[in-house]
């Protein structure tokens, strides 16, 4: 499993971020040089990030998650970044700095399964282009203690299609549980992190189930009687998600903190919030929810 971050995602960039917006790109840089000796502190994914290498370390003799670094950064400014990489003796080795251009066209060629990055129209991009993606949202939250690797989905418009999600603005509650009741046995389509959860669960597969380093929620506004058209697609796809929280419209933050998320996924930035108030949450700019 291939993961590409940015290094504002990875590292708490935002002092620097600040002069590059009030002073512009010149001072940028050299602010960036002056400093390049001065460790950078963590940002909000940097747990994730320890906690997936550190999957490499269960199974010695494999490799099962790479992260590759996507900057825009120049080469010059990004050595503060490698640095920093190497000061938290993280194993990244691979990066691409673009001098500013977005970076997110390098997803492909690295053969990414996922983005996070700080820049929502990078993540815009690179969901438009068909890849997971995801912008991570500043939190005060302070990271889980689980030594597990914890990650969060919501179901429509992040791991399943838009398509309830349409039905639902476009005629009410009610017009959304009798079309989800009467195609219960239909799959619905996938999302932009079907994929990504498969490979999460290719992972898990090399463990045993009470053992395993990885646990997957999927943590939805979804209530009975639609939850059955959720639970038969993922039997369908052969996709197991560890626990499924169906919340009737509750908000989702106290149920992401108990589950003790990483980081969890969502379209709809009301959850988000929500979720940023106790875990790292990544908006997940697409579908029926993120159309002006």
């Amino acid at each position: 499993m291939i993961i590409a971050i940015s290094s504002r995602a990875l590292f708490d960039l935002e002092e620097s971020h600040k002069v590059f917006v009030e002073q512009g790109k010149a001072a940028y840089c050299d602010y960036q040089v002056d400093n390049e000796n001065v460790l950078l502190e963590p940002g909000i994914a940097f747990p994730l990030v320890r906690k997936l290498l550190a999957l490499n370390q269960s199974l010695p003799g494999e490799q099962k998650v790479e992260i590759i670094l996507l900057s825009r950064n120049s080469a010059d400014t990004g050595l503060r970044v490698f640095n920093s990489i190497q000061h938290h003796q993280m194993d990244i080795t691979r990066a691409a700095f673009t001098s500013g251009e977005s970076p997110y066209r390098y997803v492909a060629p690295f053969r990414a399964d996922l983005f996070l990055s700080a820049e929502a129209d990078d993540v815009r991009a690179a969901l438009d282009a068909g890849y997971a993606a995801a912008a991570i949202i500043p939190s005060p939250s302070i990271g889980p203690e689980s030594e597990q690797l914890r990650i969060a989905f919501d179901g429509d418009a992040v791991l399943f299609s838009d398509e309830a999600e349409r039905v639902f603005r476009d005629g009410g509650l009610e017009a959304f549980k009798d079309s989800e009741t009467g195609a219960a046995h239909q799959p619905l389509s996938g999302g932009p992190f079907k994929n990504f959860l498969a490979a999460l669960q290719r992972i898990q597969a090399a463990y045993p189930d009470d053992h395993s380093p990885i646990r997957t929620a999927l943590v939805t506004a979804r209530a009975a009687p639609t939850h059955e058209r959720v639970i038969r697609t993922l039997r369908a796809w052969n996709i197991r998600i560890d626990e499924a929280i169906f919340l009737g419209g509750l908000a989702k933050g106290e149920f992401l903190k108990t589950f003790a998320a990483d980081i969890y996924f969502d379209d709809q930035q009301g959850h988000i919030d929500s979720a940023a108030e106790h875990v790292a949450a990544g908006h997940v700019p697409h579908g029926v929810a993120n159309e002006e």
